[in-house]
């Protein structure tokens, strides 16, 4: 199993801004993963005001999951990103904590979608992904 990011070079630069046009899947088993929220282990909301915090607390969430099915972020064929009552100005601290996620590899493809609200009045972010787990 592996992934082929899709980035034409008559497109523009995607991944200068955190995420590839595409993802080829070659092989494998596909994973969907629920959205992902700043929710520990207790269910308590970690980094109340804090996109950044609340970003890497549901990135975090996102790792355990792949982990457990036997996956690692460079995985991850696809990406949704909903932000509570976006504004550019949260795109700056969302894409740097996924940026880190992906430690420099190639990202996914990520759509970034702003949204009124989301389960619980405390979450301002959810990321869900889509994976290629190995056989």
């Amino acid at each position: 199993m592996s992934v082929e990011r899709i980035n034409p070079p008559e497109l523009y630069d995607s991944v200068r801004y955190g995420f590839s046009h595409a993802t080829l899947q070659k092989g494998g088993k596909t994973l969907h993963l629920a959205g992902q929220v700043a929710w520990d282990a207790e269910g308590n909301v970690v980094g109340g005001s804090d996109l950044a915090a609340q970003t890497r607390q549901a990135l975090a969430n996102l790792k355990a999951v792949l982990k457990a099915a036997g996956c690692s972020p460079a995985d991850i064929v696809r990406i949704r990103t909903y932000v509570v009552n976006h504004t550019p100005d949260k795109l700056g601290p969302v894409l740097g904590e996924v940026g880190a996620f992906f430690g420099g590899a190639t990202p996914p493809p990520n759509t970034f979608i702003g949204v009124a609200a989301l389960a619980l009045p405390d979450f301002l972010v959810e990321i869900e992904a889509i994976a290629a787990a190995p056989e």
